[in-house]
């Protein structure tokens, strides 16, 4: 076993199929449960968007043990800009360490965030993002883009090719350094990830260095062995992916398309090495797990943590769950080692 798995865990460990929230996942689940909101499967786009969501519950807990949630901000500043998309401007947030010297350039994260291709924003997943960018002593780019039903796949994947082309284009003006470019996401945003690193390098683009991959949507198969577990787990189950196609396509041969179903009909060849991070709790665990050995047999280098105990969106938690900060830490070592800035105990 290699220092980096005693460390982190190897994933291979047997899997408990009644599996149950551990202690701080479930006070967040809890504290979710408490405002109420309505199952997202019951409302339209515009209504979805307004509920609570769980980093409102991160945030309730904070102030409830006497933290305001934007008193720390983890030692690192942002700045809100306006970027080109594909078909208009979108919106993207900079992070920056603020010990961070300006006279040299620093590695970069492209960062998608999630919501289903239909829901959430910057805000929603700002969790993320700030610890990989303390963590991984990087610049991160959130993009934010397109969202479905009013623009239908691939309007999200065009903005995200084109928010990585500006960042190739302009990361010197921001302190980033242009050869040290990396994608990663969460759910949506981890397929948007993976799917930037096909684009690219089918339309010969530099690839990035590195791809993190946080619960990605990879497939189409809502029969497989996270979907029957997670049926009706929080705050991801199966109704909500169903909601979540149901608005994504403009028509179901749409899905089939290798960007979407990326296990069965993507070629994985030539991307870079990968880090897949995956939850227990999920019903896309199987098609994450499915992803890693997808990418390990097109000789892509993988390294694959399933972290149980944690739920679909575990990974912006940081400031409540142990296992985000362990999830974040794996993260920013795996980017360190893929920049060359890891100081290696071995």
């Amino acid at each position: 076993m290699s220092i980096i798995d005693k460390l982190f865990g190897a994933s291979d460990k047997p899997r408990d199929t009644r599996a149950k929230p551990d202690g701080p996942m479930q006070k967040v689940l809890d504290e979710l449960a408490s405002f109420g909101g309505k199952p997202i499967e019951t409302l339209s786009p515009a209504e979805a968007r307004q509920q609570p969501t769980p980093t409102d519950a991160v945030h309730s807990l904070l102030r409830k043990a006497g933290k305001e949630p934007k008193s720390d901000d983890l030692g690192v500043k942002t700045t809100d800009i306006t970027i080109p998309g594909a078909a208009g401007p979108i919106q993207a947030r900079i992070y920056k360490p603020h010990d961070h010297s300006e006279d040299k350039l620093h590695p970069v994260v492209v960062y998608f965030h999630g919501g289903g291709f239909v829901i959430a924003d910057l805000d929603v997943y700002d969790g993320g993002p700030r610890g990989v960018s303390r963590m991984a002593d990087a610049i991160v780019v959130s993009v934010h883009y397109r969202q479905a039903p009013e623009h239908h796949f691939p309007a999200a994947h065009d903005d995200a090719l084109a928010a990585y082309r500006w960042v190739l284009d302009n990361a010197q003006s921001f302190n980033g350094d242009p050869q040290k470019v990396a994608v990663m996401g969460e759910s949506a945003g981890g397929n948007l990830a993976i799917g930037v690193s096909m684009m690219a390098r089918d339309a010969g683009l530099p690839t990035p260095v590195h791809q993190v991959l946080v619960y990605p949507v990879a497939g189409v198969d809502m029969d497989n062995e996270s979907y029957r577990e997670n049926a009706d787990a929080k705050p991801l189950n199966k109704p909500m992916m169903k909601w979540f196609v149901k608005h994504i396509f403009e028509n179901e041969a749409d899905a089939q398309d290798p960007r979407i179903n990326i296990v069965e009909n993507a070629d994985l060849t030539d991307l870079p090495d990968s880090t897949v991070i995956l939850a227990e709790i999920d019903p896309l665990r199987t098609e994450g797990e499915l992803l890693a050995d997808r990418l390990e047999q097109a000789g892509v280098g993988v390294r694959h943590k399933t972290f149980h105990g944690s739920t679909h969106e575990f990974f912006g938690m940081a400031m409540v769950l142990p296992d985000a900060m362990a999830a974040q830490t794996f993260a920013a070592h795996e980017l360190k080692r893929a920049f060359g800035t890891a100081i290696l105990p071995f």
